[in-house]
This record gives C-alpha cells, structure tokens and sequence, in this order.
C-alpha cells in the first residue's frame, strides 16, 4: 500500500499542460477570430445609415421647391442655392462629396456622392407627375430613394 501513495499524482504532466495549452490557445484564437469580424463589420450600420440620411435630406429638398419649372442662373458644381424648382435638379451629381446648399463641402461627409434624377411620369393615373431619384454612395454601398412630386398646388 505504502507503493501506490507514492505512485500517486500530485499534479499535471508537462505533456498534459502542453495539451491543456494548445486547446486553450485554439479556443483563444477562435474567439479573437469572432470579435475581429464583428468589429470589421461594425462600421456598415453607421455608414448605411448616413447614406439614408444624406438622402432622406435631399429629397425633403427637393420636393419642398415649386413643381413649375421657373428660370434660373446656372450654380456652381456643388451648389443648390440657385434652383428654384423641382426640375433644377434634374442630373444633379457631387462626386465624392456632399455640399451645403450654398457649396460649401461638408468634411464629415468626404467620400459620399450624390446623384438625382427627375423624370416626367404618371402616377396612378395622374399625368405630369415627377418622380425624384436621389442616389447616395460611398465606397460600394449605396442607396436609393425614389419620391414623386405632383402640381398640387394648381
């Protein structure tokens, strides 16, 4: 009896704690792997959301202005502060940036474009409607709002 209380073990072998080692270490490098992609992919949500943002504004812009097409002087790249109508927007494009309706580039949102698009169409049944596409995009992402505009007003 006195031979087996010796032969009794009273802690881990080196080969049982390289083992215990490597399973930890695999395990670790599993979890760092996981919150690696949810960090990478945490950013799309905030950019997806400025992109609606940036659009939602346009568009609330545009069809705030006066269905009648009205004259006007051209305005600079960026700049909106001239158009007076809905159809003054018509191929409107800020290419890498957004602007401030007077032209001012807004920092915060280098790398965002801008493209809209009114077009003559009807809407059930109603002829001489306008239908507003603002396109926002950065990187590969981008989105598009479509609205339509009637003469309402006459």
């Amino acid at each position: 009896m006195a031979w087996s209380a010796e032969r009794r073990q009273r802690g881990m072998t080196l080969i049982e704690m390289v083992i215990a080692m490597v399973v930890i270490a695999i395990g670790l490098a599993g979890v760092m792997l996981a919150f690696s992609t949810v960090g990478a992919g945490s950013a799309d949500p905030v950019i997806e959301r400025q992109l609606q943002a940036v659009a939602e504004e346009m568009m609330e812009e545009i069809s705030l202005k006066p269905f009648a097409a009205a004259s006007n002087t051209p305005s600079a790249v960026c700049a909106r502060n001239t158009f007076n109508d809905v159809a003054d927007y018509h191929g409107f494009n800020s290419s890498g940036q957004v602007c401030t309706i007077d032209g001012t580039p807004i920092p915060a949102l280098a790398g965002y474009s801008v493209q809209v698009s009114v077009v003559n169409g009807t809407l059930a049944g109603v002829s001489g409607a306008l239908k507003i596409s603002v396109t926002v995009s950065r990187g590969g992402l981008s989105l598009t709002l479509v609205g339509w505009r009637t003469d309402y007003a006459s």
